[in-house]
């Protein structure tokens, strides 16, 4: 008898089964390494047509200029208009001339530009996305009237018929444009990058128009920009971030070009500068108000960064494939090399890979499924890939890798800036972090300490400060509340609305607004004893059981201890935060106060009485 073994090599070996296995074998395509999963299948012919005509004009009108524009640190105006003829400016827009297509399709455009070169595509992605999609989303109809179609400049030509909607097909008139405009978006400041929300450009409304002041850096397209879209906080609206339209020619208003860059040079890049520049009161986004205006912008340019910087890693990966199967050493081409195949197996995956989530992501925000930290997901994985891809790639081609001939490190250098602008690596890992723990980490990152051993707040002079403690700063707008430990008991009684646990004191954020009821609550006689003492009332009182300049003294240091000592989960707030609304309008900012400060340390310097205790009863 046979046994199992046998009896399944006989029938492994039998004729039927070797047929069987050889139509599942035939099942099996060719793999294309060009598009290893796939994704044109993906599409739809709209889309492949889109593409399709993107890269014939890529490959045929901007490769032929790349490398002199780089070298040259020199942008063409003209690749603007052609752009807008094409339709690729603002190309998911509805009307104004604009050509009303997929999101998917404007990714596989930004794909096709970036293959060139990121300068390119940066410029093509701020025209669409920080200048004409701010303009469609929050701009008036009149604000869309005008300056869509002259930034858009999308005309009817049979040769691109396949950039349409379905309504070019029955020749629906276009609003054609005069005149092609370039655009920018003014958010960056010199001191103010990763934290738009602390800049300092300041619009206030006067006569019926606002004046803009302040400055913007690293602004693609400012010097040579016709139109304007820059942020700004209103100062009629309490410090509000509002959008508005500014035009060449404003009085004021300054685009002086950052010559020597390293990266995007085949982009121009530059300031903004405003002195008093008047713009009209209708120049004003009506529809936005804070940093969703501005944050709404870069999400959209965003996902294009995302497709583009996978089609310079494309780039890189077909110049390394190509190079190393010319170039012989040892015998035998490179890419024979274990390591050079794994190299490129690896490009191959990873761009591959992060195709297929640009594109879903492109295809859930078509349907209204967008999260922002999808698009930061995919943002960063690209950008991050794909710098790692050139990188590798550039060394690949040994010294030839450092040859503006071979492409490469101009896709290298250029990814070197790609990765961190619109949001650096790390902040999108934030963004991902705070969606994935409901925990902001922007704030505190140092050391530990248990809150059992956090350090004494206030009470009883002799505090010291504590070193090893996990530093932060209180700028978490999601936080509920603060705790303060180490409070003298009979404070702690005397304030009537706060629980406390153990030995710890519990703020509630509610509690803290206006700013001044902090003071106020922890300490109720602080105005009575801050008019006492901005008056220089300091004549001892026998009556009196607190001496005026002890308690001077004592309040001086308490204050000074607060501005420290906000705690969180044992996160301490380890530095002044002045433009914190806790801190703003407080009384420690009064000019009287503060001149009152500096006689009292001038009188304290000699004084040799020991302070008493803050809250001596």
């Amino acid at each position: 008898m046979l046994s199992r073994l046998q009896l399944a090599t006989r029938v492994i070996k039998g004729p039927i089964q070797a047929r069987t296995m050889a139509s599942k074998a035939s099942s099996f395509v060719k793999y294309n390494w060009q598009d290893p999963l796939n994704l044109d299948s993906q599409l739809t012919e709209e889309e492949r047509m889109v593409r399709d005509a993107a890269k014939d004009y890529c490959q045929e009108k901007l490769q032929p200029r790349v490398t002199e524009a780089f070298l040259n640190e020199k942008f063409d105006k003209d690749i603007m208009q052609e752009m807008g003829e094409l339709g690729f400016l603002g190309s998911t827009i509805d009307g104004y001339g604009c050509a009303g297509v997929s999101s998917v399709s404007y990714g596989l455009t930004a794909r096709e530009v970036e293959y060139v070169d990121s300068g390119y595509r940066s410029a093509m992605s701020v025209q669409s996305s920080l200048v004409m999609h701010p303009i469609n989303a929050y701009g008036s109809d009149a604000q869309k009237e005008k300056y869509l179609p002259d930034l858009g400049k999308f005309e009817y030509h049979p040769q691109i018929l396949i950039l349409t909607t379905s309504s070019i097909f029955v020749m629906r008139p276009i609003n054609i444009a005069k005149g092609t405009k370039i655009g920018c978006f003014g958010l960056t400041e010199p001191n103010h990058g990763s934290d738009p929300a602390s800049m300092v450009t300041t619009a206030k409304k006067v006569n019926g128009h606002y004046v803009i002041n302040g400055s913007k850096t690293w602004i693609t397209n400012s010097p040579i920009a016709d139109v304007m879209i820059v942020w700004a906080k209103n100062l009629d609206e309490d410090g509000a971030i509002r959008g508005f339209i500014l035009e060449r020619g404003m009085a004021g208003l300054e685009t002086p070009t950052i010559h020597g860059k390293l990266a995007l040079r085949a982009s121009i890049t530059g300031m903004m500068m405003f002195d008093n520049v008047e713009v009209p009161e209708e120049n004003m986004l009506p529809n936005v108000k804070g940093l969703k205006g501005p944050f709404g912008c870069l999400n959209n340019a965003r996902y294009g960064i995302a497709w583009g910087a996978l089609g310079a890693a494309e780039a890189c990966l077909a110049q390394a494939r190509e190079y190393t199967l010319e170039r012989n050493q040892f015998g035998r081409p490179l890419a024979a090399n274990q390591l050079i195949q794994k190299k490129l197996a690896d490009f191959n995956s990873e761009i591959a890979i992060g195709l297929q989530a640009c594109l879903q992501v492109g295809r859930l925000k078509d349907a209204k499924m967008l999260a922002p930290e999808m698009i930061s997901m995919v943002k960063r994985n690209s950008t991050v890939k794909a710098l790692e891809i050139a990188r590798e790639a550039r060394d690949m081609l040994g010294g030839n890798g450092v040859s503006a001939e071979y492409n490469i490190i101009r896709h290298s250098n250029n990814l070197e800036a790609v990765v961190t602008y619109e949001g650096t690596k790390d902040m999108h890992a934030l963004i991902l972090g705070r969606a994935i723990t409901g925990m902001d980490g922007h704030s505190c990152i140092v050391s530990f300490k248990p809150r059992p051993k956090a350090p004494v707040i206030c009470g009883h002079p002799g505090f010291s400060d504590s070193g090893d403690i996990r530093q932060g700063r209180w700028n978490n707008t999601t936080m509920n509340g603060a705790y303060l430990t180490g409070l003298p008991r009979e404070m702690m009684r005397s304030v009537a609305g706060f629980p406390t646990y153990g030995r710890s004191f519990y703020l509630a954020r509610a509690t803290l607004d206006p700013p001044t009821s902090l003071c106020k609550t922890l300490f109720p006689a602080i105005d009575e004893w801050h008019d006492r003492l901005a008056a220089k009332e300091l004549s001892p009182d026998t009556n009196d059981p607190i001496q005026p300049s002890a308690t001077a003294n004592e309040f001086i240091k308490v204050i000074k201890m607060l501005r420290k000592t906000f705690i969180q989960d044992s996160v301490l707030m380890m530095e002044l935060r002045p433009c914190h609304p806790i801190w703003q309008h407080s009384i420690c900012s009064d000019p009287a106060f503060l001149a009152f400060k500096k006689d009292l340390l001038q009188m304290e310097a000699q004084e040799h009485n020991s302070a008493h205790t803050l809250l001596q009863q």
